[in-house]
């Protein structure tokens, strides 16, 4: 995912994207009053927002009750181009999540699988990406804390 750098956000385009981290829902005529903008001005910079990759509006599920009985972190140890590595973990449609770190592993990835026969075979998978060394996978037990409104800071 690429991500834009010199987008400059004022207090104003903060203040929506707050609105919306509490309720993606919430309607433009409301974020509107909240922030001193017309319904129109206020769909006109989230879709700026959105445009620039600043942010997304998605539906966040619960994995588990759409079938996926198994989340888990894989920490991904490689040699040669993480870069390239890192791309190809995330063209794979079941990893939702890939970012290149420092410390143990090169790279962290996050997938659900519906079955253990299917995290198999998707273990399987990353190992076979060139540059992969190795991986340990982490398998979420329990979901005690996530959330998506850190605000703006």
């Amino acid at each position: 995912m690429t991500r834009r750098t010199d987008v400059q956000l004022d207090e104003t385009a903060k203040q929506i994207i707050e609105q919306l981290q509490q309720d993606g829902r919430r309607s433009y005529a409301a974020i509107g009053k909240a922030v001193g903008l017309s319904e129109a001005a206020v769909r006109q910079r989230v879709q700026k927002l959105l445009d620039a990759g600043v942010m997304q509006i998605v539906g966040v599920t619960d994995p588990l009750m759409l079938g996926f009985s198994r989340r888990l972190m894989v920490g991904v140890t490689c040699e040669g181009d993480l870069e390239l590595a890192a791309d190809r973990l995330a063209a794979m449609d079941e990893i939702d999540y890939v970012v290149i770190t420092a410390g143990s592993f090169d790279i962290l990835v996050e997938l659900v699988s519906e079955s253990d026969e299917r995290l198999l075979e998707l273990l399987g998978r990353i190992r076979a990406v060139p540059g992969v060394v190795s991986t340990e996978s982490f398998v979420y037990l329990k979901l005690r804390k996530q959330t998506y409104s850190w605000g703006t800071r």
